[in-house]
């Protein structure tokens, strides 16, 4: 019979897919054959088909060849209409006797040896449907993973909020995207502390530039862009933007001081757009939707930087560029290819296998 290992997270993006996957991988490549599913989650299309799941959760189980019959049913469909249907319930109406029902029975007829279950946004989601990550973990008496995104030390205040909760059912955390500066404090310091706890410190992931950037093609999406030119350019990995609305010469000063960034400004500043393509730019992004300038499509042209035009203004583009910025959403296949370098250099696979009970790999990963 499968056993399920349950993903949670303090805080939403703090990087479960990003987690899941790296694990998954290094599981696949030691021939244990895992499965993946998502019990929360959103769906565009009432039948929650693979091809209406969120792109997260479908990016996950494409990179890991699973079909929809071979992943565990969604339980929920989190969405607005959901939590007002189940506030409207009577208080004597019946709850379901036992929420993870389909869950349990999945794992009994599963030929996959481990089942990896990417647990709600926080710590929190869910509670209304008896599905908060706590909640789960007691009814499938599941082990939990815990990604944390390490933003300072006042992390180790949830995680030992998330340790009384969970007890025993805790496995180990993983503390994630830890700012350079704060990587040495949090293995003399911080593991220590935690491990003394009883907390188990499975790995500790630098913040990696390539995690916490954004691809052009992204971009396009996010902003419902048009491509104006080098549309062959959309997988550039963009990790800063820069608003071009100074002067000439101090923007050339301020352009100068970030590399692989995107500039956003007016359709009618080409003074700024080819000071912009004179320094360190993998992207133009234009606001006002009006014509290009011929001199400007030429130098974009040859120096292969795509140009992007949003019938948006600056300040809202900006606001919607940053809600996805520096989040660790996956989809592109060298973000992949990082996790899996960062996990297998900084995460203790055989002390998670041990606390599992699976067969002990080929090969374990060092430096945890």
């Amino acid at each position: 019979m499968s056993k399920f290992l349950l993903i949670g997270s303090t805080e939403p993006f703090s990087g479960k897919s990003a987690a899941i996957l790296g694990l998954a991988k290094h599981l696949q490549q030691q021939g244990i054959k895992v499965t993946y599913g998502k019990p929360i989650g959103s769906c565009e299309r009432e039948d929650c088909s693979l091809e209406g799941a969120d792109p997260d959760m479908r990016f996950v189980a494409e990179s890991l060849r699973l079909t929809m019959d071979q992943m565990p049913p969604m339980l929920l469909r989190l969405n607005e209409e959901a939590l007002l249907a189940q506030m409207k319930r009577a208080p004597g109406d019946p709850a379901p006797e036992c929420p993870v029902a389909p869950l349990l029975e999945f794992v009994q007829r599963s030929p996959a040896d481990l089942v990896l279950l990417e647990g709600p946004a926080d710590l929190y989601e869910g509670e209304l449907f008896g599905l908060s990550l706590a909640k789960m973990a007691q009814a499938l008496d599941a082990p939990v993973l815990l990604i944390s995104r390490y933003h300072s030390s006042l992390a180790v205040d949830s995680l030992l909020f998330v340790h009384r909760q969970l007890g025993s059912r805790l496995a180990g955390v993983l503390l994630n995207d830890v700012p350079p500066d704060q990587v040495q404090p949090a293995k003399t310091i911080i593991r220590p502390f935690l491990e003394g706890h009883g907390i188990p410190v499975l790995g500790i992931l630098p913040s990696h530039r390539i995690l916490r950037s954004i691809s052009v093609g992204e971009l396009v999406r996010q902003l419902d862009a048009e491509v104006l030119c080098c549309p062959d350019r959309m997988d550039l990995m963009v990790e800063d933007i820069a608003v071009g609305a100074m002067n000439v010469n101090s923007a050339l000063k301020y352009f100068r001081k970030l590399d692989h960034k995107a500039v956003i400004t007016g359709g009618d500043r080409t003074d700024i757009q080819l000071a912009a393509l004179e320094t360190s730019t993998l992207c133009l992004i234009l606001t006002g939707k009006l014509p290009l300038d011929p001199r400007i499509r030429s130098r974009a042209e040859e120096l292969e930087v795509p140009i992007l035009s949003v019938d948006l203004d600056t300040f809202t583009t900006i606001n919607r560029i940053e809600r996805v910025f520096g989040q660790i959403r996956l989809h592109e296949e060298v973000k992949v290819r990082c996790i899996q370098e960062l996990m297998s250099a900084n995460f203790d696979f055989s002390r998670l296998y041990a606390h599992l009970d699976l067969t002990q790999p080929l090969v374990s990963a060092v430096g945890a």
